[in-house]
């Protein structure tokens, strides 16, 4: 089995990560003071050097007032250049909420371009 560490997929979910953090207008320091954690924690999780639990993703997603679920969705489907998808995660979604279904469409703007 491939290592995950610093693999294209952990890359991923750290920029997932990272832009859930800067979207939600926290600092690494900030983030770190909501989870009781060091600021080295989120530094060191951001940058590639640790890797997270499910649980402590829960516990970011929580922390930054976003839906676990669909910060995993956005991971899962990553977003298009240009699209800023990620942006649209914090705040739109009520937490646990089901996701709208658009009758197989991403979304609105997908339809116009």
């Amino acid at each position: 089995m491939r290592k995950t560490l610093r693999s294209s997929d952990h890359r991923l979910l750290l920029d997932v990560l990272r832009t859930a953090r800067r979207n939600a207008g926290f600092t690494q320091q900030e983030l770190a003071r909501k989870l009781r954690k060091p600021q080295s924690f989120v530094a060191k999780y951001e940058n590639g050097e640790r890797r997270i639990d499910v649980v402590e993703f829960v516990a970011i997603a929580h922390a930054l007032k976003v839906d676990p679920l669909a910060l995993f969705q956005e991971f899962l489907e990553p977003p298009r250049a240009g699209d800023l998808k990620s942006a649209r995660i914090a705040s739109q979604r009520p937490a646990g909420g089901p996701r709208k279904q658009t009758g197989g469409k991403k979304n609105q703007r997908d339809a116009i371009t």
